[in-house]
């Protein structure tokens, strides 16, 4: 499985602020990438929700100011899985996942 880390290439890319961006613009769509955060040379799950154009992390606490950078942690995303808003209790909001954060820089793989 790739990993995609959050270093200072990906920093500058700025991904979560570029999938806020597109996010933004599909509002039927809800987001949620995988991952993990590395602290104290030991892993924690992280999971993020991004709708509307806004990030939320289910798991640690998040930056809102967009002059900041949204994670203060060095952090690893996994998995990027992408579903139909509002989300109900059954499956049939899946619409579909992608280990690559750049296959959902591409607007057209959120239709």
């Amino acid at each position: 499985m790739a990993e995609t880390l959050a270093s200072p290439k990906m920093a500058e890319m700025d991904l979560i602020n570029n999938l806020e961006k597109i996010s933004s613009g599909i509002p039927s769509r809800i987001l949620k990438l995988e991952g993990y955060i590395i602290k104290k040379n030991q892993k924690e799950q992280l999971e993020i929700i991004i709708f509307k154009g806004f990030s939320s992390s289910t798991t640690h606490p998040i930056e809102i100011d967009s002059e900041k950078k949204i994670i203060d942690f060095c952090y690893v995303l996994t998995n990027f899985k992408l579903y139909k808003a509002p989300l109900t209790k059954t499956k049939e909001n899946f619409i579909r996942e992608n280990q690559s954060s750049v296959f959902f820089l591409d607007k057209k793989n959120w239709i």
